[in-house]
């Protein structure tokens, strides 16, 4: 590994940090954790906010620029000022740029860095085709044409751009399938520290507090949104409680919250709202049996590595990021996009195996393969690579 280079600074830009944003805010938060701790690099954050400011930390600024909310998106706002990002970046200097949002921002930033040599990378964390498209291998001709414009206009970004992270092998093939070029395979990393077995000590009492019940439990943790699947989820619970007497506990808050609540057994549904602090995160992973990650259109399922790490087993549909942890790990299962019956059949088989020795081998592939410090030593190199 080459050594620090004392002029490399890192612009991230993205519209994915809010309040109740999940798995992009938690990685551009170890980044700046990281980069405090390894001098003299250096990280600029450039984010939407309900008001402009300015936060200094050890090798970290960043920037909260005013944009109003995204509707239907909360906590989303836009970033739309090319010209405050062109001033961010004359200040600041950047020798690259990170991308984390798929609409707008990118013309936004093309915009901010017209006529200066600022290479340009863009971490695909959100699968915009798959947003639109549930089901890709169902399409009729209306869902058709949306799903082939959507991945003409991924292609389209891509071309801003000197590389395109994709953080699963899933996504890097299928960027590589849709004729998306210079696609760079990264990794991404999970807190060992905070997300650990060790807590498990204090499940009941976790459990207690929070009114969950003692027996069998099952944990998604995450934005609720259509996209998530989670419909697919609680229609699929109500056979696994009658077959294992399990609990199913929903953490999270999302523009879905409503619907999902009015729900066929959703009143079965232990819900908690959104939890902002990490460690109360933590000890709620901890506490549950298996974790269940339903999204398909997931780039890498941080929430599944995060169980993981902590001991608990996952159960994955089979679809985006989350499956290649499943499998690389040994530690949970996986069943087929959108069937219900399915997953019931696999949550159930699952709570009846030896769920302390899945849990083992979980946290095993955890300290193995995603400690953040090696995760963000590469990707420096990668950076530094890439701003030649």
């Amino acid at each position: 590994m080459s050594g620090p280079d004392p002029s490399l600074c890192i612009l991230d830009v993205t519209k994915y940090y809010g309040d109740t944003t999940g798995g992009v805010r938690t990685y551009l938060d170890q980044k700046s954790a990281w980069v405090s701790r390894h001098p003299p690099y250096r990280q600029v954050l450039a984010v939407p906010a309900e008001r402009s400011s300015v936060h200094e930390g050890a090798g970290v600024r960043r920037y909260e620029l005013a944009g109003p909310r995204i509707p239907t998106q909360a906590p989303y706002r836009f970033l739309h000022s090319a010209a405050a990002l062109r001033r961010i970046v004359l200040r600041e200097r950047p020798d690259l740029i990170e991308v984390g949002s798929p609409f707008l921002v990118p013309w936004i930033v093309r915009e901010a860095t017209r006529g200066l040599d600022v290479p340009l990378a863009w971490f695909f964390h959100g699968n915009v085709p798959r947003l639109i498209s549930r089901r890709p291998d169902r399409l009729g001709r209306v869902r058709g044409v949306r799903h082939r414009a959507a991945w003409s206009y991924v292609r389209a970004v891509s071309r801003l751009m000197r590389a395109t992270f994709a953080a699963s092998d899933f996504v890097a093939a299928e960027l590589e399938r849709e004729g998306v070029g210079n696609v760079v395979r990264v990794r991404l990393g999970v807190d060992l520290e905070r997300f650990n077995p060790v807590r498990r000590v204090a499940r009941e009492s976790v459990r207690a507090t929070r009114g969950l019940p003692s027996g069998p439990l099952a944990l998604f943790a995450g934005r609720l949104a259509r996209e998530k699947h989670i419909d697919v989820l609680i229609q699929a619970w109500q056979a696994v409680e009658r077959a294992t007497g399990a609990a199913l506990a929903i953490v999270g808050d999302g523009p879905s919250a409503q619907w999902l609540r009015r729900l066929p057994g959703a009143g079965r549904v232990h819900w908690i709202p959104f939890e902002r602090d990490r460690d109360a995160l933590a000890d709620l992973l901890a506490a549950a049996d298996l974790y269940i990650a339903p999204g398909p259109a997931e780039t890498f399922g941080l929430a599944a590595l995060e169980a993981l790490a902590s001991g608990t087993p996952v159960l994955s549909v089979a679809s985006g990021g989350v499956p290649e942890l499943v499998r690389r790990s040994g530690a949970g299962a996986i069943y087929p996009v959108g069937d219900a019956a399915a997953l019931a059949t696999e949550a159930t088989v699952l709570l009846g195996q030896d769920l302390a020795l899945l849990g083992r081998q979980g946290r095993e592939y955890a300290e193995r393969e995603h400690d953040w410090d090696g995760v963000f030593a590469e990707l420096f190199d990668i950076y530094r690579a890439l701003a030649r």
